[in-house]
């Protein structure tokens, strides 16, 4: 059963540091293995989110499904407040 909050998968990738990271917009991301929300610049991008980089997610329950289109996540960090 499909159940969570939907993302397009285009914007589920990982880093060159090996984080996996949901796109935010306006230079975040989100790691979604800790939910922390940290700077991002497209040159720290490495590529998009696969198949067993996302059952990792699964297994951690960050993610309840996925498909060619969507990734579900179980829940969305709350953002920061601005300082």
């Amino acid at each position: 059963m499909t159940y969570g909050v939907a993302v397009n998968r285009q914007w589920v990738c990982v880093l060159r540091n090996g984080s996996i990271v949901l796109d935010w917009g306006d230079g975040r991301a989100v790691d979604l293995i800790n939910g922390e929300f940290m700077p991002y610049n497209p040159s720290d991008f490495s590529h998009a989110a696969q198949d067993d980089e996302l059952e990792t997610l699964k297994r951690m329950g960050r993610v309840s499904s996925y498909d060619k289109q969507q990734v579900y996540l179980t829940s969305m960090p709350e953002v920061p407040l601005k300082e």
